[in-house]
């Protein structure tokens, strides 16, 4: 697919996040390919993925245009999605759809802005499609001044400026939709089909929907809280 027909492909659609990290149950790229089967079979237009082992699991499993991330944490910064080069290479290479970065104004590793490293990467990969991770308007606005393809709010509320946003954060997304000229992603929080409806209602491109379609154990946990409640 080239990048029209990844970004029709999505459009108005549901991508399913597959991930699980090393201290979940789930972690393993066969359960991930499985996951990735069944959110296919369920209408899912896309897939939101970690890792490269789990990206090429999934891969030879669907045939869905992949959202791919690495989380790599660093000594010397908080950003952990797809934070240097080395994991975009990576990713490139395996031939991911679209790429997703933290695009927040938090420093990089080696204290690297935003800017430069995604200047530095639009060089290297010119015709890549790229996602920026935002948390607040002004990441999207800069994001999208650069030449992000597409603008998440998947960052919202999980940096220390953001904490406490109500999510989905449905006032971001507006604001993205009205103000902003590119394709905008939901992500965060939809934790509903009605919180799904409502973000495309607001018009976003689509949304990402992880922790509650595939992450049992904290889907477990909410119905044990209600108990407790």
């Amino acid at each position: 697919m080239n990048n029209k027909e990844v970004l029709d492909k999505i459009k108005g659609g549901l991508i399913v996040s597959c991930q699980a990290l090393k201290t979940e149950p789930l972690y393993d790229s066969y359960i991930m390919s499985k996951m990735a089967w069944a959110a296919y079979l369920g209408g899912a237009v896309g897939i939101r993925a970690n890792t490269v082992v789990d990206i090429l699991a999934i891969k030879e499993k669907v045939d869905l245009p992949v959202i791919g991330i690495i989380k790599e944490e660093y000594d010397d910064s908080d950003v952990y999605i797809t934070p240097t080069v080395k994991e975009v290479d990576e990713l490139v290479n395996i031939g991911c759809e679209i790429i997703a970065v933290d695009a927040t104004n938090r420093l990089r590793p080696g204290n690297v802005t935003f800017t430069d490293f995604f200047k530095e990467i639009r060089a290297k990969y010119p015709n890549q499609l790229f996602m920026a991770d935002t948390s607040c308007f002004d990441e999207g606005a800069l994001a999208a001044e650069l030449g992000c393809d597409i603008i998440g709010t998947t960052m919202a509320g999980y940096t220390p400026y953001t904490k406490g946003t109500p999510l989905p954060d449905y006032t971001l997304m507006e604001r993205y939709v009205q103000e902003l000229d590119k394709p905008v992603i939901a992500e965060g929080g939809i934790w509903s089909p009605s919180e799904l409806k409502r973000a495309i209602d607001i018009g976003v491109y689509c949304a990402v929907v992880g922790t509650a379609i595939t992450r049992p154990m904290d889907i477990t946990k909410r119905f044990v809280k209600a108990l407790e409640d």
